[in-house]
Order: structure tokens, then C-alpha cells, then sequence
């Protein structure tokens, strides 16, 4: 692993030659039928991973693909020869280019973007940063990590507003979006102020229809005055990555996103990113030194960073650009596909996440019976295999399929699932 992976071998690998680049734009996706042996595996060769385990955990925390660590390297370095100019030559050309890329990945306008150093950052930046007036209320789920829980309570705390949780879905395998717009339209109050929802729960897997859930955030909004509007806010971070996420499409009002998880981007590094109608209602909380115009510059925290990473955060969107998004996504709703038909066949598994690709993307939830969930991860480990267990009341054991495994790989590992519960 390590050889490095350019743009070119990238297209060469993906089988579209020279003779194609001109007719290439970023998010191009090649048919099955394109691709050749050896275009996945030049993807995994540009991470210097320990090739003696199945990494079933990549979505925890990025391993950095060369182009990636290239850049991170090359930015130390100047600021390692001379901190005080490199840091004054690159401190505003740096984040735009970072915002510009991230503008191209997401088709949002890099002005609306502001650049965090997590997912956890970003939420609570728009949660403590959104006006909320008297009386005005939050509604979150039960499904949303402690991210989204924890801001939310620390919010409520300080200016006594009210919020709840509900259940959007009974049994995730089972979700359907009349359930999730059913259970919405009965909860939302004309008092609701914020909707909060997770894109992607790694809780179990699913996937949120946020498309769907907007409408409902429209219809709810159409007699409302603008201090009044229901925003939906989002945690999309478990879907940024590994779905096609496109902000005109997605409809969310709103939402965060750490870089250091299936983007595979640095470390320390994420996006906040707001529609133009509701800008109005956030206020910074922390100053900022970000250097230009639009919205995304004083919401963008100040202080030190890590800003090689924050300037390498350009290299890891222009990498997913180049071999493709809607490729990367149907590249991990193939692994995840694959999985998930063979836990379904064993009978002492129960499979937590929905089969379907509409409700799931590159988590898969699920547990062996008369197994702890600690014991299920245990054992694979032991056998060179890096699951994970979901850190939640109701906790399952849980694997990742994506562009750091192979289709061998996720049969070894159902193998070895299948030993566990024969």
C-alpha cells in the first residue's frame, strides 16, 4: 500500500482513458460495465493500511489516502520552515480553496460553508447560534447520537426551552417513510422551533428519507412568519462520504458534518453548512479569523487549528470528485448489499438494518444470539477482523463496508459471523 494514486491512474484504473477526460466532470460514474480489475483495489492501495486485519471500522476515524497525506505533509513543512508567513500567506487562500472544493462536492454555494473541526463542533455551533424566541420549542428523536443530545440539553439548560424525544421508527429493519412522516406530523407543534434529526443512524444503520422529512418541515411552515419557521436541522456525517449528498436535493435547512469519517478526509476537520433563507437566524459563538465574505466565514470558529489539515481538507474533496461520488455510493451500497442478504440467511443473527438502499447506506447493525455484542466484536477481532459495538442504551454489534474492504473480504467476515452462530 502507498503507491501513489494521481488523477490520471485514477481514470486509468476506472477505465476511462485520455481520450475521455475532456468529456469528464466531477461526480462522473462509470457503469459497472466500466469498470475494470484493479480500479477498487488502486483505491485501497492509496492507504498505508496494516493489510493483516478487515477493517470493518473505517468510518470511526479517516485513515488519510496518500493524495491526502501528501498535502498534509506538504503544508507541515512550510509551516514547520517558517510558521509566521505561511500561516499569513495561506490563512484566507487555504480555507476558500478548502470551501470552494466543498462547495463542488456538496453543489452549495462555498459561501454557505463554514469550515469546524467536527461534527460535534458544527452541531453544537448551530444549535447554540440559532435564535429561539419565548415560548419556542426544540424536537429531536430517540435514534441522534449524544452529539446531538448533549448540544441540545446544554442549549435548553441555559435559556429554559423545552425539547423532547421521540421514537421515528419501531423496528428498524421495518422503517418505512409513511411511519417517519407519521410519527413527524404528529409530534410537530405549531410552537416547534428546530427539528433535529441524524441523516444516517449509527445506532442502527438506518437512513433517514430527509428529502421526505422536508416536505413535512414545508408544509408545516407554509403559515408561519419568518421568526417562526420550523428549521430542520441535520447531523449528516455517517452519510457524508458514502451518499451522494446534494444540498438542493437533500432539503435540510441545515446541516454538520466532520470530514474524518467516510469523506476520508484529515483529521480535525468538518463543515457547517446553512441554507440562504436562514442564515438571518444564526448568530456566531465563537469569533472568527476566517478571511472573506458569505455566511460560512463568521460562522467558521476562530482560534488555531490544526491548519495543515484545514488546507489539506481541498485535496480530500477533489479526491472523491475524481473517481466519482455516485460511484463511491454505489460501490458501498453493493458491499453493504452483499452483507446484509448473508446475515439475513443465518438464523441465530437478527439484522437490525433495513435491507433496502433507500433506508441504509454503509453501516449494518445486528446481533448473534446468546452472544453479547462486546463478545461478537471480541471474537472477530481475534480473527483479524476490526468490527465495532454501538455505543447507545440498545447496543448491537456493528460493521462498516466500504472502500477500504474488498467483496472477498466481506465473505471472510460473514464466514466468520457464521462460525460464531452456526
Amino acid at each position: 500500500m502507498g503507491a501513489h494514486l494521481s488523477r490520471r491512474e485514477l481514470l486509468a484504473a476506472a477505465g476511462v482513458g485520455a481520450a475521455g477526460l475532456a468529456l469528464r466532470k466531477p461526480g462522473f460514474a462509470a457503469t459497472p460495465e466500466q469498470e475494470l480489475p484493479g480500479n477498487w483495489e488502486a483505491v485501497r492501495r492509496s492507504f498505508d493500511l496494516d493489510g493483516s486485519n478487515i477493517h470493518m471500522s473505517g468510518f470511526f476515524l479517516a485513515a488519510h489516502p496518500r493524495r491526502v497525506r501528501e498535502a498534509i505533509a506538504r503544508h507541515r513543512a512550510k509551516l514547520d520552515r517558517d510558521p509566521f508567513s505561511y500561516t499569513h500567506e495561506m490563512m484566507g487562500p487555504g480555507e476558500e480553496e478548502s470551501r470552494k472544493s466543498a462547495g463542488k462536492y456538496l453543489n452549495a454555494t462555498p459561501q454557505d460553508i463554514a469550515l469546524t473541526d467536527s461534527t460535534t463542533m458544527g452541531l453544537a455551533t448551530l444549535y447554540h447560534g440559532i435564535r429561539i424566541e419565548p415560548g419556542q420549542k426544540i424536537l429531536t428523536t430517540t435514534h441522534d447520537h449524544y452529539s446531538t443530545h448533549g448540544s441540545l440539553e446544554l442549549r435548553a439548560r441555559r435559556n429554559g426551552i423545552e425539547w423532547r424525544q421521540i421514537p421515528l421508527y419501531a423496528d428498524p429493519a421495518k422503517i418505512t417513510v409513511e411511519e417517519v412522516v407519521r410519527s413527524l406530523e404528529g409530534q410537530i407543534e405549531p410552537s416547534t422551533r428546530i427539528l433535529a434529526v441524524t441523516y444516517v443512524h449509527s445506532s442502527t444503520g438506518v437512513r433517514l428519507p430527509i428529502p421526505r422529512i422536508a416536505d413535512v418541515v414545508r408544509k408545516g411552515n407554509e403559515h408561519r412568519s419568518a421568526k417562526d419557521r420550523l428549521v430542520l436541522c441535520v447531523d449528516a456525517v455517517h452519510g457524508f462520504g458514502c451518499t451522494v449528498l446534494d444540498v438542493e436535493k437533500f432539503g435540510a435547512d441545515a446541516f454538520a458534518a466532520g470530514c474524518h469519517k467516510w469523506l476520508f478526509g484529515p483529521r480535525g476537520t468538518g463543515v457547517l453548512w446553512a441554507r440562504k433563507e436562514i442564515q438571518a437566524y444564526f448568530q456566531p459563538m465563537i469569533p472568527s479569523f476566517s478571511v472573506g465574505e458569505g455566511w460560512g466565514c463568521p460562522m467558521t470558529p476562530g482560534g488555531f487549528h490544526s491548519f495543515e489539515h484545514r488546507w489539506a481538507l481541498r485535496d480530500a474533496f477533489d479526491w472523491h470528485l475524481d473517481i466519482g461520488p455516485t460511484r463511491i455510493e454505489a460501490r458501498i451500497h453493493n458491499l453493504n448489499r452483499q452483507a446484509k442478504a448473508e446475515l439475513a440467511k443465518m438464523p441465530k443473527v437478527k439484522l437490525y438494518t433495513p435491507m433496502a438502499d433507500e433506508f441504509s447506506a454503509g453501516i449494518v447493525c445486528f446481533d448473534i444470539e446468546g452472544m453479547k455484542q462486546t463478545e461478537v466484536v471480541e471474537r472477530l477481532k481475534q480473527k483479524r477482523i476490526l468490527a465495532s459495538v454501538t455505543p447507545y442504551r440498545d447496543s448491537y454489534a456493528r460493521i462498516s463496508p466500504g472502500l477500504l474492504t474488498t467483496p472477498e473480504e466481506v465473505d471472510k467476515t460473514m464466514a466468520a459471523i457464521h462460525d460464531l452462530a452456526p
